[in-house]
């Protein structure tokens, strides 16, 4: 498998980006890793960088972008919070990542069984512990909460169906906010310049649904 180039990068548009993350996590799951050499990687870009795409995902140790779509040194920027969101930061982020180095593709990955949106069904108890940071952290999940659930339902980390449709409405939030708040991505998705999706991992079985 070749290293991303300045010559690959320019070859790929937005769709070819998606196939590519989509054929790597049919790899993955697999277990038909492509062969790379990943110290030449290093040596090839030793002098710059040509990612292809921005992945957005979850800090959950099971949630690696590079692993789950196979993909080597060079080739993707991986942008990780707990919770999978955006603030100014990572947006700032994503924009160097399209605008400025050229990727074509940004990815928001949920997953299933996603901790940081089990604290954000369970905040009340977390603000109990005195981890104020943390406490801030979760409390950005209770908006898209307080629209999902359904009167009288169950508001904590137990409720699977309710964990599950909060991780797939939070994908759709941050893709929203992604546009909305940065009219940079914006235009390049308007232009055909970049596509915005997202996508789901599922833990138990190491493959990412797409919506």
């Amino acid at each position: 498998m070749k290293t991303q180039s300045s010559t690959t990068q320019a070859n790929i548009n937005p769709e070819k980006a998606f196939e590519i993350l989509k054929q790597g996590n049919l790899r993955f799951v697999q277990n038909l890793k492509a062969n790379r050499d990943l110290l030449s990687q290093v040596n090839d870009t030793k002098e710059g960088q040509w990612p292809f795409a921005v992945v957005l995902s979850c800090i959950d140790s099971r949630t690696s972008a590079e692993l789950i779509f196979d993909q080597g040194l060079g080739d993707i920027f991986s942008v990780r919070i707990a919770g999978n969101f955006v603030n100014q930061d990572i947006l700032g982020s994503m924009e160097f990542g399209c605008n400025v180095a050229g990727s074509k593709l940004i990815v928001v990955l949920g997953h299933s069984k996603c901790g940081a949106l089990k604290g954000g069904l369970d905040s009340d108890a977390i603000r109990t512990t005195g981890m104020n940071n943390l406490s801030h952290l979760v409390d950005h999940f209770n908006p898209i909460i307080d629209e999902i659930i359904k009167d009288g339902e169950d508001r904590s980390s137990k409720n699977a169906d309710l964990l599950e449709r909060l991780n797939h409405q939070n994908v759709k939030q941050t893709i929203a906010d992604i546009r909305n708040q940065s009219p940079t991505l914006n235009a390049l998705e308007s232009e055909g310049k970049i596509k915005i999706v997202g996508a789901n991992y599922d833990v138990e079985t190491g493959v990412v649904t797409w919506s």
